[in-house]
């Protein structure tokens, strides 16, 4: 039986194969330019080149392309095959370091927000270095930045490592100031766990919406949805465990630290979580994991759905962004450590990250925006909108004694004084899990828990990156400064705390009451992409993306602009769809029940004297939605050519929020209505109870 650690990496242009492949100084360059950011040799990229296509051609790969991230949420790819022709009319396999170092592909049909005029086609693909090169399918996929012509990030990489090193940045000079100079570099983690649904391919193929938008637009509740609470980690049925084998394999032999898996909340829900990666590489492990997810469902008679909100009534489906910062010592900096020197350190930076979520709240919400993590946020399965941190009592407690300067009672009732006592050694796991919390402290990292199981992660990082490193470069301005470090580190922790409290909440953010009390504390409740994405162009947080060099100003404009188009866009399409299958396939189907019931009662009639009061009553009831979903079709309808005049992203956004949207739900109403009141044999697509109980 072949053994993992035998394949685990084997499609991967990993450091096992660098230093078998290149030459000790080429090798050692290299890494300096992975590791320290160095600008990369021309006659050392010539010679990575090489030695990645002999690898690559040796692993039966016949093609390359540089793989990147643009704005639409998914990842791009163009294939060169290594073929050039010979005098005597063969071929040979040749690949340069020019080739890697740069692509160029047609950057016109991608969305720039305006960076870019549809006739200005030229943009560039430049290799990252940091993430390895893989093989899948016969091709070598070389991960890639993505920029115009004019040197504007057209992808969502650049911007999460410039944010990436605008904290390396802000981290070592506070890290200096604690007088560790053996550090050269602050790098964040993440370990995103991937929720997602596995249907029958045969009915999703019967599903127009499922096709066309990715979740179902229509369908009442079956009998059956989550209430018994036994699909949570049950046993894995047969043909989902032979899924889940095949795709553990498929992701190891890429690399991928694929770890847990196990059956979520909702029927038909199962989830994926890998191991901690650095924040760029766990970001292109991510995208990667979401396709060959959806390929391997493939092979097994499967579909796997990745939207936010697939099925109405039950769980949707998140990815948990679970969030740290270490040093390349191995230190991680959010861990509360054993010792005067650690604690005060960690409690600076714990701080810092209480600073950055309040200051920039909205940043955080609107990096997790979407029309599918509309649906999802605030439901019962999924933090509100509103932005808390949850820390947990213990933690808590020690704050508020740093605030009052009273002495921490908790755990063995040490004595604290911060950077002078003993802070009590509290283990790791110190809090529980709040999972109604957007962002919990889980012992020595943060659970971001608003993303949405199709978003890149890309986002959520680059704003939470920047957030962080806005809080320590402020932190570091003050200390290097004082005269007294200890007495300086004490009160702006101390002063941290009682600013930004109001963003603490250790309670149940499912509870209405919750809702009403972040109002009280000030807290933003920006309840949909229409209400949170404007916010990206406010003056504070364009002033703090750019002063870092996170972005400009021109790319942050563009991407609230593509945020807010890829929302309506999304919706518009989902009405239409609405439209579609609410006038060729609902309709006539409940009219046809319907007739056939009216048909019934004729005959009855005519043969014998009866009331037939049941079916007289059901064709009433069905004739009247037959109506009503004629008639909110109709008005669905023109709401959706309002929207085509509105040539503005935030007032088309606004119109999809307060008008299409609405329409929508009411347009659902009648046609689930219609749904529980017709015939099975007539219903024109699969239901519910099949969908979400079909995989056996």
């Amino acid at each position: 039986m072949e053994k993992v650690t035998d394949y685990f990496g084997s499609m991967v242009f990993d450091e096992r194969v660098m230093k078998a492949v290149l030459s000790e100084k080429v090798y050692k360059s290299l890494k300096r330019t992975i590791d320290r950011g160095t600008p990369l040799d021309i006659s050392v990229a010539n010679a990575v080149a090489e030695a990645m296509k002999e690898w690559a051609i040796g692993k039966g790969a016949t093609h390359y392309t540089h793989w990147f991230q643009p704005e639409t949420g998914l990842t791009a790819e163009k294939h060169d095959s290594f073929i050039s022709p010979a005098p005597d009319g063969r071929v040979i396999m040749e690949f340069s370091g020019k080739e890697l170092i740069k692509g160029e592909p047609d950057a016109s049909s991608f969305p720039s927000g305006g960076l870019r005029a549809t006739f200005e086609a030229r943009g560039y693909t430049a290799w990252d270095p940091t993430s390895y090169a893989f093989i899948k399918d016969g091709t070598l996929y070389i991960p890639t930045a993505f920029c115009s012509y004019t040197g504007e990030a057209l992808d969502k990489k650049v911007p999460l490592l410039r944010s990436m090193d605008a904290l390396n940045r802000q981290a070592l000079r506070i890290l200096k100031l604690f007088g560790n100079d053996t550090v050269k570099c602050v790098k964040t983690s993440v370990g995103p766990e991937q929720e997602y649904f596995l249907i029958p391919q045969e009915l999703y193929a019967q599903r127009k919406d499922l096709i066309m938008t990715g979740r179902t637009l229509y369908g009442a509740m079956p009998p059956k949805g989550q209430e018994m609470e036994d699909h949570y980690f049950g046993a894995i049925k047969t043909k989902v465990k032979e899924y889940m084998a095949d795709l553990d394999k498929e992701l190891w032999k890429l690399g991928i630290l694929a770890k847990t898996k196990h059956n979520e909340v909702a029927p038909a829900q199962h989830e994926l979580a890998p191991i901690y990666s650095t924040t760029n590489i766990a970001a292109d492990q991510n995208q990667l994991t979401m396709e060959v997810m959806q390929k391997i469902a493939q092979r097994h008679g499967l579909v796997c759905l990745l939207h936010e909100k697939p099925f109405a009534g039950v769980n949707g489906s998140g990815k948990h962004n679970n969030w740290s910062i270490s040093t390349d010592t191995g230190v991680n900096l959010l861990s509360p450590g054993e010792t005067p020197y650690e604690n005060a350190q960690f409690l600076l930076f714990l701080a810092a990250v209480i600073k950055a979520v309040d200051d920039y709240q909205d940043l955080l919400r609107l990096s997790v925006a979407t029309a599918g993590n509309d649906h999802r946020l605030g439901a019962n399965e999924a933090p509100p909108a509103v932005i808390s941190m949850f820390l947990g009592d213990e933690l808590t407690a020690v704050l508020e004694a740093i605030e009052n300067d009273t002495p921490y009672n908790g755990g063995e009732k040490e004595k604290m004084q911060l950077g002078v006592d003993v802070l009590p050694k509290f283990s790791k796991d110190s809090t529980d899990r709040n999972r109604t919390s957007p962002f919990a402290f889980t012992g020595n990292k943060f659970e971001f828990r608003m993303l949405g199981s199709s978003n890149s992660i890309s986002c959520a990082n680059i704003h939470l990156n920047a957030a962080v490193a806005e809080s320590l470069k402020q932190f570091a301005d003050v200390l290097e400064k004082a005269d007294d470090f200890k007495t300086a580190l004490h009160q702006l922790i101390k002063n941290t705390i009682k600013e930004h409290k109001r963003i603490i909440f250790n309670g149940n953010g499912y509870d209405d009451t919750w809702i009403a009390e972040a109002e009280k504390r000030g807290l933003l409740n920006l309840r949909t992409t229409a209400d949170a994405m404007p916010r990206l162009c406010d003056e504070k947080n364009v002033r703090m993306l750019t002063s870092h060099g996170v972005f400009t100003e021109a790319e942050i404009y563009s991407r609230r602009d593509i945020m807010l188009e890829n929302y309506t866009k999304s919706v518009n399409i989902e009405a239409i769809t609405m439209i579609d299958m609410a006038r060729k396939e609902i309709i006539p189907a409940v009219s046809r029940f319907a007739g056939d019931v009216a048909k019934a009662v004729s005959a009855k009639t005519a043969v014998a004297n009866v009331a037939c009061k049941y079916e007289k009553k059901l064709v009433t009831e069905l004739s009247d939605l037959i109506d009503k979903m004629d008639e909110a079709s109709s008005d669905l309808e023109k709401a959706v050519a309002d929207l085509k005049v509105i040539p503005e992203s935030v007032e088309a956004s606004a119109f999809v929020r307060d008008s299409l949207l609405p329409k929508m739900e009411v347009l659902r109403s009648f046609a689930d209505k219609a749904e529980t009141m017709t015939s099975e044999e007539y219903w024109p697509f699969p239901t519910y109870d099949k969908l979400l109980f079909g995989v056996e």
